[in-house]
């Protein structure tokens, strides 16, 4: 029999008062964790906000596909025009909604591409048919009608019809690096909780502030 001792979780994991939190990244998993077992569907997903060269924003929405201490990472087609602005800018913001649990998360950092072997193990992952789309797509440039999409698709499904589809050179992944997490949860006649988490950049303390709603 062990005698290790059991885990200790923080408090306001136990208690539910997430303004009781003293970093972001445990706070944020909590919650993600909540919406995955009541979203109905996407619990990842998540806005992201660029601006172009000229400082015109642009918004969609993308899917998290990881999360920890480093940041919050997506992947996509480095021409599109999300990954130019990416490149171009570096830097970023992101939000998630979780309308069954009336949180939302808002977060804004530097961005930074990931390594070769991430993106590898990502792609790897998907879907065949996704990968064959990644070939075929040149996102965010016009698009002569479907038919012509559907052409380039099969011509790619052709192509890695046998073995296993390689990642395309224009296809990857950016890691948001926070320097602000803003923490929002509903309350009634909107006397909302929020708390926001600051750090001047990565690997530096954070501090943290209580907002008014």
């Amino acid at each position: 029999m062990s005698d290790s001792a059991p885990i200790q979780h923080p408090s306001w994991l136990t208690t539910g008062d997430f303004t009781a939190a003293e970093e972001p990244f445990q706070l944020f998993a909590a919650w993600l964790e909540q919406a995955t077992a009541t979203e109905p569907r996407d619990p990842t997903a998540m806005t992201l906000a660029t601006v172009d060269a000229d400082g015109m924003p642009n918004a969609r929405m993308v899917l998290l596909k990881g999360a920890d201490e480093r940041g919050f990472v997506f992947f996509t087609n480095l021409g599109s025009q999300k990954g130019q602005e990416l490149d171009g800018q570096r830097k970023a913001a992101l939000v998630f909604h979780w309308k069954s649990l009336n949180k939302q998360v808002r977060v804004r950092g530097t961005v930074e591409p990931v390594s070769e072997e991430e993106a590898d193990t990502y792609f790897a992952t998907r879907p065949k048919q996704a990968q064959i789309g990644a070939w075929a797509s040149k996102q965010s440039t016009p698009l002569e009608s479907r038919l012509a999409f559907e052409k380039a698709i099969a011509i790619a499904a052709a192509k890695y019809a046998l073995g296993t589809v390689p990642r395309p050179p224009f296809w990857s992944g950016f890691r948001i690096v926070p320097v602000s997490i803003e923490f929002w949860q509903d309350r009634p006649f909107r006397l909302h909780d929020r708390i926001v988490f600051k750090r001047d950049a990565a690997g530096q303390p954070w501090s943290k502030t209580r907002l008014y709603p």
